[in-house]
C-alpha cells in the first residue's frame, strides 16, 4: 500500500544524532577551507614550500623537518597532544578489557599520526601535563575519550589554520581523523546503553 511507512532498514538502525552528524559536516567544511589555501610553491619559502616549511626532500626521499620556530612549536605540540591521547587509551583498554577491541583502532591511528608528527617537527614531542584518572565505568571512560578527541580535532584544526603546506595538511588530516573517532566513540557508546 502507498500509506505503509518505510520499513527500517539497516542504515535507518545506525543513525548518527544530528548535533554529531553537524558538528562533523562543520569540521570537515572548516578543513576543507583550509586545504584549499594550502600552496606548495617549492619557490616561495614562505608560501608553504621552500625549507621553512619542511616541504624539501633529504636524500632518503623524506622531508626534511622545518626550521621555522613557529612550525617547530606547533608540530611538536600536536605530537605531545596525540601522545597523551594514545596513552589514555591505552589505559583505558587496560582498566577496561571489554573496550579493548574499539580502542585498538584509534590507537593505531594516533601512533601512525605521533610518527608523522615527529618527523615533521624534528624535535622531541613537547612534555604534556600528566591527565587526571579515568572516570569510573566504561560508559563514562569512552564519553571521556570522545570528549578529549573532539576537543584536540577542534585544537588541531586551528593549528592547521595558522600554517600552510604540508604540515598544515597533516594537522587537518589528523583534525579529521580525530572528529572521526569522537563521532565513533560517542556512537559505540550509545549503542552500548
Amino acid at each position: 500500500m502507498p500509506n505503509d511507512p518505510e520499513p527500517l532498514t539497516r542504515w535507518s538502525a545506525a543513525l548518527v544524532s544530528r548535533r554529531t552528524t553537524l558538528r562533523t559536516v562543520a569540521l570537515s567544511a572548516g578543513t576543507t577551507a583550509l586545504l584549499a589555501g594550502c600552496k606548495d610553491d617549492a619557490a616561495q619559502p614562505g608560501a608553504g614550500g621552500g625549507e621553512t616549511q619542511g616541504s624539501t626532500k633529504g636524500p632518503d626521499g623524506k622531508p626534511t623537518p622545518s626550521t621555522d620556530p613557529a612550525v617547530v612549536a606547533a608540530m611538536s605540540a600536536a605530537a605531545g597532544q596525540v601522545a597523551q591521547v594514545a596513552q589514555r587509551l591505552t589505559a583505558a583498554s587496560k582498566l577496561y578489557p571489554a573496550l579493548r577491541t574499539q580502542l585498538t583502532t584509534a590507537a593505531k591511528y594516533h601512533a601512525q599520526h605521533l610518527a608523522k608528527l615527529n618527523e615533521a617537527s624534528g624535535a622531541a614531542p613537547a612534555t604534556a601535563p600528566p591527565l587526571p584518572a579515568l572516570p569510573k565505568g566504561s560508559a563514562a571512560a569512552m564519553a571521556d575519550l570522545a570528549t578529549r578527541e573532539q576537543k584536540l580535532s577542534v585544537a588541531h584544526a586551528i593549528a592547521a589554520a595558522k600554517l600552510s603546506g604540508p604540515n598544515a595538511r597533516l594537522l587537518a588530516m589528523v583534525a579529521a581523523a580525530e572528529s572521526q573517532l569522537a563521532t565513533s566513540l560517542t556512537v559505540k557508546k550509545k549503542a552500548a546503553q
